[in-house]
């Protein structure tokens, strides 16, 4: 379990500095992308404490937290190439 806590902490970690990019980013696309960055680390953290806790539940949330995630940023994608929504 201590390993699994570890990594959920450095993918904190990994959170702060890609929410640094998210907030400081010169241009919206890399806002996009630091906020892209962010949702997949909360997606492989939920995977990971799923498995720490062994419940099965953390995963099916993951897997519709990134199919949405996926959709939201196709749509900022092509909102930012001037394409209507």
């Amino acid at each position: 379990m201590n390993v699994f806590m570890l990594t959920l902490a450095l993918m904190g970690i990994s959170v702060l500095i890609a929410m640094i990019r998210a907030i400081l980013g010169p241009t919206i696309p890399d806002r996009v992308v630091g906020l892209d960055t962010i949702n997949t680390l909360v997606i492989s953290g939920m995977l990971v404490y799923g498995a720490a806790v062994k419940e099965i539940i953390y995963i099916d949330v993951a897997i519709v937290y990134a199919l949405l995630s996926y959709i939201t940023t196709v749509l900022i994608a092509k909102y930012l190439e001037g394409g209507k929504l």
